[in-house]
């Protein structure tokens, strides 16, 4: 099976130009950079930023599965759509998704439209959603126990996604799958929120180690990659991904997406600034 040949193929693929010696520069160099820009002050316009009116995980979750998911398009329209989402909520979705069927969830959405997706195709996503909290406790908890049993974090994430697309196979923009060689930018963001903790990013899930994090990979953070070398892939897609990551388990094992965001906010301030505290 195709899909499933991608998805094992991108298990071996690795970075060789990183040796002990450069990897300990770059690790130097990043770690500049994260004391720089990793500040909650760079947050903001960011989907992240809405993570940090829950302090309750059961509603954090919630908020990261929404807020990942509509991060395409123009930034302004993002934050205005997960407003909207937010507000419907009552600020309160847990509570919204657990007391709410199929039709309620249309009819509170009723008028949502961001880019490609409606409140039809939303209102699914927030069913499958919580058919997977009613089934394993939380979408933690889902994911932990694919994580168990499979021993991959790729698969992990196959699985992940198949759970909230209501266990079809079929392609889905909202949550698409590894499979079909996207990179799965805004579903590995979700779970980066959740599981990092620092000054960024808020955390909560507790299950899964930031050791197998996959890099969310977006333009700004595959063009700073190929221009380091980290890949030689010429369109951001998954096996990009697993190279990139695989480059930055070399830097930093531990943490392999420490410097997501430091190094994608220095990217988008400035280029020239950035190619010039990398390298000489």
């Amino acid at each position: 099976m195709e899909q499933g040949k991608i998805l094992s193929q991108s298990n071996k693929l690795s970075i060789q130009k990183l040796n002990k010696s450069n990897a300990c520069e770059f690790r130097k160099a990043f770690d500049f950079i994260y004391q720089r820009y990793n500040h909650f002050d760079y947050i903001s316009p960011d989907p992240l930023q809405f993570l940090y009116d829950y302090k309750s995980i059961q509603d954090r979750e919630i908020v990261a599965l929404i807020a990942s998911s509509l991060a395409y398009g123009r930034v302004c329209q993002i934050i205005k759509s997960i407003e909207f989402v937010l507000d419907k909520m009552d600020n309160a979705p847990y509570h919204f998704i657990m007391e709410n069927s199929e039709k309620g969830f249309i009819t509170s959405l009723k008028g949502f439209k961001h880019r490609f997706t409606d409140a039809l195709q939303l209102s699914k996503l927030l069913l499958n959603a919580k058919s997977a909290i009613k089934k394993f406790g939380s979408l933690e908890m889902a994911f932990s126990n694919f994580f168990t049993n499979t021993k991959s974090y790729i698969w992990t994430i196959e699985n992940f996604a198949i759970l909230l697309n209501g266990n079809s196979q079929k392609a889905n923009y909202l949550i698409p799958r590894p499979s079909n060689g996207s990179p799965c930018k805004r579903l590995n963001l979700m779970i980066k929120w959740l599981v990092r903790q620092d000054e960024i990013d808020p955390g909560g899930w507790k299950l899964i180690p930031k050791s197998e994090l996959i890099i969310p990979l977006d333009t700004h953070m595959w063009q700073i990659s190929y221009y380091l070398g980290f890949t030689k892939r010429k369109n951001p897609d998954f096996k990009a991904a697993i190279e990139i990551t695989n480059a930055f388990k070399k830097i930093n094992p531990e943490d392999p997406c420490k410097y997501d965001f430091s190094l994608t906010r220095l990217g988008i301030r400035n280029t020239k600034d950035f190619r010039g505290s990398i390298i000489k």
